[in-house]
């Protein structure tokens, strides 16, 4: 999970420029990593891309919701707790996706790193 986080990172950074360059490190970062079952397996870039947003943005316990005008899944991304490492900034979060008629949660944590991307940690 971390490896393709990493690789993601790297990806994203080496696409984006300009102001747009952030948003990309940090998608690329959660597009390599695995989010989790079958909320990981239907996001798309720009479902990746409004999770990374939140993750950067959003206050502690706030929640943003959006449906996917291709897939018709509807997520929602809460940061959980936000607290300092040895390395920098981590969030813990809960991404809720309505998939089938049925709701999946993931639990995850991120660490932002020092070129800006968030590493989904294991």
């Amino acid at each position: 999970m971390v490896i393709g986080g990493v690789l993601g990172g790297v990806l994203g950074r080496q696409i984006g420029a300009g102001t747009g360059r952030d948003a990309a490190i940090i998608a690329g970062t959660l597009a390599g990593a695995a989010i989790g079952g079958a909320v990981g397996r239907t996001m798309d870039d720009m479902d990746r891309l409004r999770t990374a947003q939140t993750l950067e943005s959003v206050r502690t316990g706030v929640s943003t919701a959006w449906v996917n005008p291709d897939s018709g899944v509807q997520y929602q991304v809460t940061p959980t707790r936000t607290f300092e490492a040895a390395t920098g900034p981590c969030r813990e979060y809960t991404v809720d996706a309505m998939i089938g008629g049925r709701v999946e949660q993931v639990y995850g944590t991120a660490c932002r790193q020092p070129d800006g991307s968030w590493r989904v940690l294991e």
